[in-house]
């Protein structure tokens, strides 16, 4: 360690924030340390009032398409493109490091936070992830992924507990975060609120040390979610680099004393330390005087079949987009980015349904009905709510483009009720228009971080006004807006559906280039949406009231889920329709299991096909591979398909492109919790290519078999890893899945099967371990939650105050900002209070108090808000001397 990091507690106050969003320097010479902001869809930097729940105004940004949206592109080369502009803006506004992106599975439908997250599938999740922190990291800005890891509800989010199988923790709910390391190299990651099996994400040995640095050899800088970590001495000791936000003296004061003590190891320190130079150096190295990053940087190619110059040509450069990094003026820069933002907001819609009145005629009548029409739902809420530079809407895109169009409200905008008078109205304009546009889909009331929707529904208002004018008028399209499915009973009345998510501060114009015509819709679910709540998985028992959180559904997750009980949803994973028409053909595929030096093997699994726009218009295609096993072949839980490759192709009218994909043994991998590695088990496999997961074009059959590996126990380390892939040989397809037996619901699953009692009781079968004990309420800890205290008078009493101290604040507030700050607060942990400045003894000392101690916990809550402050100015608050 340099001369100026010998002392101890000179290291320990490095490896705590200095502020909400700022480190403490952590180079000779420097004057101040990393500066942290929001993401993951736009900047929202504080440069006044700081909190992490995007209640206090922030600079304005470009606000882009939230990822639920992003992801329905299927296009990583334009989410690169859009990761480099949030970059360029995080260069501008001095925020070193992007809290973002986010790449948690969506678990279900109803997580409030899903607007964040990009796929219920991990190969989705993956690559878009990927090409985010390359855009974003291209700028010289960190990106920080989170939430690390099964961070899949928001409910109690800080206190519950994810108990998960090893197959499907594997296979699902890491399988982004470990891609994104291997292909993207994140110069930091967050660690979730959670708990995973057991153990807080923050602390967690396994999860931090084992498998992050272990296995996946990740060199970069460990970062805890805002008030995520628990235990200061186990967190440290398992690896997190950086507990956030600060000042936290009693984080200091704790790890010294463990280090004196002989319970802590310095060398933990010094390792946090060094990743936190690490991640300094790699925000401040190769940039100009103004602190833009150098356009010298060479962009790896992103889209999975193309070549760099391929890349680069069909989106254009990188630096074009800022004139080789030099833009300064303030108005071209953000207008520059607006303009990608409304580019991809409109290659991210999805077109469901479209009878052939899309694309609208230039010379029809319009009427516009909805609120949503001039004010949008283009955000979600929370942390991520972004102050947009700029923002339009369709109505006014709409009379920018010269329609003869009227419009009526519809409905209420915030709550989304309707009256008659403006049913009424809707249904007059509705009657004399051409083509009717209704604007519609989840208010800010409906989905946010912090709270899990209730249902899957739309407001009464909404329906209601769908219904009322399809019935007015039947060449009527719906635009959708929100951040995740709702039910639609009303969806074959319209002639057009056009789903648009959250589509940032350019989704009315996005919108309006699709229904005029001047943008061709390619995008494609990155979720299924069912059609009833009562046909998912986990239908209304999600979110979990328990803290313990058992996932019992495993690996059927989305589309696994609804193939392998035979659901037809609303609309499958997949789906998205076009003006234009695509013809499958020629499909090849084939598996090779080289060797590498004659010794480990390296199987790949090459698939190549034809695609032609068969159309009059020119479009693009997202073309999907999945990979079926046959009956028997991978043990139970085994879905029917999952997905291992898409490509996304813009083809001319009559134009063929031929395809060729080469994917490696990832592709065909499972975890085999017995043997503690990755298999590839030996059988047919079904090669299967699509427009959806429901609509395969091509299918074609592989052996997969001992014949192709000449060693048959090989282990393939990942990065000099001790991850393991063993090809399974010399075995029949019985003996090769004879690991632990599974409940026949893993191996026949019927519809709500994992709702039941009998679904807990093969869990705890398939777990194949003892299940973490459930935490008690009482004895109190600094884990307990507010709500928690309401079981003694004395937290009873507390709660209220806590109540009444919210209320002022709170009037300030919209409603889905209280209803959010309200459900937060409930749950929240009391060590949580250290976020807002409470020292973790006083807390500790309320802790006492209200186990009963009533007078040894009052000196200790007394003592720890006396000492607060001169523990604090002995602490250094810029760079260390």
């Amino acid at each position: 360690m340099d001369a100026d990091l010998s002392s101890l507690e000179d290291k320990a106050s490095l490896i705590v924030g200095a502020s909400h969003w700022k480190s403490r320097a952590l180079s000779e010479g420097a004057d101040t340390g990393l500066v942290f902001s929001d993401g993951p869809h736009g900047l929202r930097k504080q440069e006044g009032k700081e909190d992490h729940l995007g209640i206090a105004e922030s600079r304005s940004a470009t606000c882009f398409p939230t990822a639920s949206a992003l992801a329905c592109s299927f296009d990583p080369a334009l989410v690169e493109r859009v990761g480099a502009a949030l970059g360029k803006e995080a260069k501008k506004q001095h925020v070193h490091v992007v809290l973002g992106p986010g790449v948690n599975i969506k678990r279900h439908p109803l997580c409030g936070r899903n607007f964040e997250y990009y796929s219920e599938d991990p190969v989705v999740s993956s690559v878009l992830g990927s090409a985010m922190v390359r855009g974003l990291q291209s700028a010289g800005v960190a990106a920080c992924l989170k939430h690390f890891a099964a961070n899949n509800q928001e409910h109690a989010r800080m206190v519950s507990d994810s108990v998960i199988d090893e197959r499907a923790l594997r296979e699902l709910y890491l399988a982004p975060f470990e891609r994104i390391v291997h292909d993207a190299n994140p110069w930091s990651v967050m660690t979730a609120y959670n708990r995973l099996n057991g153990v807080y994400c923050s602390e967690h040995l396994w999860l931090l040390r084992d498998v992050l640095r272990g296995e996946w050899g990740y060199d970069g800088t460990i970062i805890s979610d805002w008030g995520a970590m628990s235990a200061s001495v186990d967190s440290v000791r398992a690896g997190l680099d950086l507990c956030m936000p600060g000042p936290r003296p009693d984080h200091i004061e704790s790890i010294t004393r463990a280090v004196w003590r002989g319970e802590l190891d310095e060398a933990s320190i010094d390792q946090c330390v060094n990743h936190l130079r690490l991640l300094y150096n790699r925000t401040h190295q190769n940039t100009h005087e103004d602190g833009t990053r150098r356009p010298s940087r060479t962009h790896q190619a992103v889209a999975m079949d193309q070549s760099p110059q391929e890349s680069r040509a069909d989106n254009n450069s990188l630096a074009d987009d800022y004139n080789e990094w030099g833009i300064t003026d303030e108005e071209n820069f953000y207008r520059s980015h607006a303009d990608i933002a409304r580019l991809a907001a409109a290659q991210s819609a999805v077109l469901l349904e479209n009878n052939g009145i899309l694309p609208i005629n230039t010379s029809n009548t319009i009427a516009v009905i909805g609120s949503f029409a001039r004010m949008p739902r283009y955000q979600g809420s929370g942390s991520s709510r972004i102050n947009p530079k700029f923002l339009d809407n369709i109505w006014y895109r709409i009379e920018q483009r010269g329609f003869k169009a009227t419009y009526a409200d519809g409905y209420e905008p915030l709550m989304g009720e309707t009256t008659e008078d403006q049913l009424h109205a809707a249904e007059s304009i509705a009657e004399r228009a051409d083509v009717t546009i209704v604007v519609a889909g989840l208010p800010d009331r409906y989905e946010s971080e912090g709270f899990d929707r209730k249902r899957m529904i739309m407001p009464h208002g909404h329906v209601l006004l769908i219904e009322r004018v399809c019935a007015a008028n039947p060449n009527t399209i719906v635009v959708l807006q929100g951040g995740a499915p709702m039910e639609m009973p009303w969806r074959k009345k319209p002639a057009a559906i056009l789903l648009m998510y959250l589509s940032g501060c350019q989704g009315g114009g996005a919108a309006v280039d699709i229904l005029s015509g001047d943008v061709n819709p390619s995008g494609k679910l990155a979720e299924t949406w069912p059609e009833r709540l009562e046909d998912t998985a986990l239908g209304s028992t999600y979110p979990d009231m328990n803290r313990e959180v058992h996932y019992r559904e495993s690996l059927y997750v989305g589309y696994r889920y609804y193939d392998a009980v035979g659901i037809e949803p609303a609309y499958p994973f997949g789906h998205g329709l076009s003006y234009t028409s695509f013809l499958y053909a020629g499909l090849e595929a084939s598996y090779m299991a080289e060797t590498i030096d004659g010794e480990n093997p390296s199987p790949t699994l090459t698939v190549s096909f034809d695609i032609t726009n068969t159309g009059a218009a020119a479009g693009s295609e997202v073309a999907q591979i999945y990979i079926a096993p046959k009956p028997g072949v991978v043990p139970a839980p085994c879905p029917p398909q999952k997905l291992v490759s898409f490509t996304k192709i813009p083809l001319n009218p009559g134009e063929t492109h031929s395809t060729r994909v080469t994917l490696d043994w990832v592709a065909l991998r499972h975890w085999d919790s017995q043997s503690q590695s990755w298999k590839i088990y030996p059988g047919v496999y079904e090669v299967r290519v699509g427009a959806s997961s429901r609509d395969i074009r091509l299918r074609s059959n592989i052996q997969v078999g001992a014949s192709t590996c000449d060693n048959a126990s090989a282990r393939l380390a990942i990065n000099t890893t001790t991850a393991k892939m063993n090809v399974v040989g010399g075995l029949d397809n019985t003996e090769a899945v004879s690991t632990c037996a599974a409940d026949e619901i893993y191996t026949l699953p019927a519809n709500g099967c994992f709702r039941t009692q009998k679904a807990e009781r093969a869990f705890i079968e398939l777990y194949g371990r003892p299940l973490p004990e459930p935490k008690p309420i009482t004895p109190f800890t600094i884990d307990s939650t507010v709500r928690d205290m309401g079981v003694c008078w004395l937290g009873r009493r507390t709660f209220r105050i806590i109540d009444r101290i919210l209320a002022e604040p709170s009037k300030k507030l919209d409603r889905i900002q209280r209803e959010m700050m309200r459900e937060m607060a409930s749950n929240m942990p009391l060590r949580a209070l250290t976020t807002s400045g409470v020292p973790l003894s006083a807390i500790e000392g309320f802790v006492s108090m209200l186990n009963g101690h009533y007078l040894t916990g009052l000196i200790r809550a007394l003592r720890g808000l006396v000492h607060q402050r001169e523990r604090h100015e002995r602490i250094p608050t810029e760079r260390v001397p």
